[in-house]
């Protein structure tokens, strides 16, 4: 099965701080799956490094103030025509990201507080069919 998976879960240097967030269970599902990496952020258009962003209200605005919203969606589109194009019905995608987050994302103060929600590109995927989880969730696919 092709799972599209977030990059910086698979090693890639693009998270907003420019590192990566493996995971030990990656390991597992590439054993037995293809894994479709996607950055949203970068396919988006924004660098890397660069300042954190969080959701507040219907935008994503990072901490500088800026309102990143259309680079957020451009990069929900590009992540949905990847899974589409390379027919992935699931997604495993980072926690708490305001793209990628699922169930739970920081709540647009800045202050490592979570709430409710999904972040973009999650939320796209499963209005799209394409059952999304996180890093957290990986034993429920193997």
């Amino acid at each position: 099965m092709n799972i599209l998976i977030s990059a910086c879960l698979l090693g890639c240097a693009c998270r907003y701080d420019g590192k990566s967030k493996t995971h030990p269970a990656i390991e597992m599902l590439r054993a037995k799956h293809t894994l479709i990496p996607i950055c949203p952020e970068i396919y988006g258009g924004l660098p890397t490094p660069r300042p954190p962003s969080e959701i507040v209200g219907d935008r994503v605005q990072n901490s500088a103030g800026t309102d990143v919203t259309d680079a957020y969606r451009r990069g929900a589109e590009e992540a949905l025509r990847l899974a589409e194009l390379f027919g992935c019905k699931v997604a495993v995608l980072k926690a708490k990201s305001p793209s990628c987050g699922k169930g739970k994302v920081y709540d647009g103060t800045f202050s490592r507080t979570l709430t409710d929600g999904d972040g973009v590109t999650a939320a796209l995927l499963q209005k799209h069919g394409i059952k999304v989880y996180t890093e957290d969730e990986i034993a429920e696919i193997l």
